[in-house]
């Protein structure tokens, strides 16, 4: 894993790019909503101090003179009150039409903002390796990319805006606030760090909550993938009520660590609401003895008590926020795992050589990262371009590794010259080129994969395909459905070849999954076509009309051939028989009968229907 992202803002700041613009605008739109929602007080203090009251001891701001002024000066005012409840009303409407402006705006640049996230982890995760995704569960990824991502976003569009709005807030108040009382304000501005420390005390906490949560939802998510996209297995095996118990365990154990989060989070929140209002009560009683006492005016004490009672949410939800920022702070780490795992790169002179050449295996070794055993040891053979080569073996014999290995999905490590690790070593080429030099791109591009399970997606078995060539006409579609002994029962179905294929081709039988999957690759025209047991849920007859209009089809085409079936290797010219990961044989088919090894027995076996 790389190191691409080091910090969560230099992620998050890589994340903003095309949507700064809108938050700077959403923000300065917010301290215009803040500004004129604290002015309103200091004109109703005008009001009952210098209209009504005639108060010599209060002082005017020089932008509330200036408007005073405009509106015709005190004597006038005095006699045309309704002119300063306008001057009010304008206030109020001045900070509805900002608060829309922030509004929309701020909607903007957080969709913008989820759009890129989105977008980037979708094109970052399709780039990583195929191991990688062998190692992270599929519905684990997902919640990632949709319970995390908007978690990140709620945190920079709202908790962060809030922040600086709360800033700015606190800011102006308190300086109006010292313009009418500067022992009230020192005893009003005591209670924000106390609020802001406690908060900081329960972040640790919070955040440790909040990350062993997203990780048990990871697998509640993990756990209902397997059951969706496997659900004809569960229902064939009777296994409702286990995977149901299973489910439900997960479940419980989830719902559990959020109601001791909860509990946590209203300790939180209600000690929070306690000294929030605790402070404005104090402030109430105090302002009324200064009043009293004729400390302050009426007009400052009934402006002062308004400032002080439009910062009583701004002074609670700064608390709610370090605790939100709790949450943001596990989801952003749940991302940079992601960006930060290392994306399958070519070497730096990858090159596009011919791909219609020999491929040759050379002593290669192969053990899976979790695995204790080699899957492959000391593999070495040759396949003679435009030749068929079939491939035999037992269960974890390691045929499929073979594929992957030369499909470049797990990758040899690169020589160094010094002595390579039994597990992983050796060379694979085509035509004397080292596959590690070759582009990724290029290689998969003139390799045909069809594997035994293959996945279909969701549109019509035309569309399915066509899925490589989406400029093919109805004609190739059909000639590659023809070639896959496809085509007959594609027109037996009530739509023909715009028949819609459900959610991983569960609509039709495995038989018709492999031959769509055959008729895909055939699409592509490869130069090398590998059918990893692809033809294991046909009958022998359409076993055997595949393999017949492949070899009038693809002639000077490399075709390898894996398969438990001896029928479906028998015709070609060279057969590998794999065993425990080891050669144990090559050659034609009448060479390995006649050799009398484990080619011989197994073909025995199924000669005579055992």
């Amino acid at each position: 894993m790389n190191n691409k992202y080091k910090t969560k803002s230099q992620m998050v700041l890589y994340f903003l790019k095309g949507s700064v613009i809108f938050f700077v605008i959403s923000m300065i739109c917010s301290v215009l909503v803040t500004f004129f929602e604290l002015v309103s007080p200091k004109f109703v203090q005008y009001t009952v101090d210098f209209l009504l009251v005639d108060a010599a001891d209060s002082s005017v701001p020089s932008y509330i003179d200036h408007v005073i002024n405009m509106l015709g000066g005190r004597d006038y005012l005095r006699v045309h009150l309704y002119l300063m409840a306008l001057v009010v009303a304008g206030c109020a409407i001045a900070t509805a039409l900002f608060r829309y402006l922030f509004k929309l705006f701020n909607s903007i640049a957080a969709e913008k903002f989820t759009r890129r996230m989105r977008d980037t982890l979708f094109e970052h995760i399709i780039r990583l390796p195929f191991a990688w995704h062998s190692e992270n569960h599929t519905g684990d990824i997902i919640q990632r990319c949709t319970s995390d991502v908007d978690t990140i976003k709620n945190f920079v569009s709202e908790q962060m805006i809030n922040l600086f709005r709360i800033t700015v807030r606190i800011a102006v108040a308190m300086y109006f606030m010292l313009g009418i009382s500067g022992y009230l304000t020192i005893f009003s501005a005591v209670f924000i760090p106390i609020i802001v420390l406690y908060s900081c005390l329960f972040h640790r906490r919070i955040s440790k909550g909040f990350e062993k949560a997203d990780s048990e939802e990871g697998r509640l998510s993990a756990t209902a993938q397997e059951n969706l996209t496997g659900v004809r297995v569960v229902r064939a095996f009777g296994r409702e009520a286990y995977e149901k118990e299973r489910f439900e365990t997960q479940n419980y154990h989830y719902t559990n660590l959020w109601i001791d989060l909860i509990r946590t989070l209203s300790a939180f929140w209600a000690s929070n609401d306690l000294i929030s209002g605790l402070q404005v009560m104090l402030v109430t009683i105090i302002g009324a003895v200064l009043c009293v006492q004729n400390s302050i005016t009426v007009g400052e004490y009934i402006a002062f008590v308004s400032l002080n009672a439009m910062l009583t949410w701004p002074v609670r939800a700064l608390g709610r926020i370090i605790s939100e920022m709790s949450k943001a702070g596990v989801s952003i780490d749940r991302l940079r795992y992601i960006m930060n795992s290392e994306e399958e790169k070519d070497s730096e002179n990858a090159v596009e050589p011919p791909m219609s050449r020999d491929i040759v295996f050379d002593n290669v070794s192969y053990k899976y990262g979790n695995g204790t055993e080699d899957v492959l040891s000391n593999v070495s053979f040759r396949i003679k371009a435009g030749t068929t080569f079939g491939v035999l073996g037992g269960t974890g014999s390691g045929k499929s590794t073979l594929m992957y290995l030369m499909d470049k999905l797990y990758d040899l490590p690169e020589s160094t010259g010094d002595v390579e690790t039994a597990e992983n070593s050796g060379r694979i080429t085509i035509g004397d080129v080292d596959i590690k030099d070759i582009k990724r791109s290029y290689l998969r591009r003139n390799i045909g994969l069809v594997l035994q399970e293959p996945f279909l997606f969701s549109g019509t078995l035309s569309e399915n395909i066509a899925i490589t060539q989406s400029d093919a006409s109805f004609k190739e579609v059909r000639d590659a459905a023809k070639i896959a002994d496809l085509d007959e029962a594609i027109r037996n179905f009530n739509k023909g070849y715009e028949t819609y294929v459900g959610e991983r081709g569960v609509t039709l039988s495995g038989g018709q999954k492999q031959r769509t999957a055959i008729a895909q690759m055939l699409m592509g025209k490869p130069p090398i076509m590998i059918f990893d047991d692809s033809l294991s849920a046909v009958d022998t007859r359409t076993d055997a009309r595949i393999r017949k209009a492949l070899s009038e089809t693809t002639v000077g085409t490399t075709v390898i051939l894996i398969s438990h079936r001896i029928t479906t290797l028998m015709h070609a010219d060279t057969i590998l028989v794999l065993d425990k990961g080891k050669v144990a044989e090559i050659g034609s088919h009448d060479e390995l009968v006649a050799n009398n090894g484990i080619y011989k027995r197994i073909y025995d076996i199924q000669k005579q229907g055992i």
